[in-house]
């Protein structure tokens, strides 16, 4: 007997897009939550370079904070989903 094939309903082989939503709605809260993390430096850039006249410097280091947010949350949502089809593997 083949293994069954995550996603699809065996009877009929068709897509099964219920399991597919209840994956993908975890997956969009963590990338969510990752970006609005790594807005708060942009923000930060914004309000101190544009509104108050900040040297560039300190901009440079907002810049640098949330690209270094944006690749570690790059790397946290790569994990999880490793992870996560693990998961779906040993059930």
């Amino acid at each position: 007997m083949p293994p069954s094939r995550p996603f699809f309903d065996p009877d009929t082989g068709e897509l099964d897009t219920d399991p597919l939503i209840e994956e993908a709605i975890p997956l969009t809260r963590l990338i969510g939550a990752i970006v609005l993390v790594a807005l708060v430096p942009l923000l930060f850039r914004a309000v101190f370079g544009g509104l108050l006249g900040l040297t560039s410097g300190l901009g440079f280091l907002y810049l640098l904070a949330s690209q270094f947010i944006l690749a570690v949350g790059t790397g946290l949502v790569l994990l999880y989903i490793i992870v996560r089809a693990n998961q779906l593997i040993d059930e």
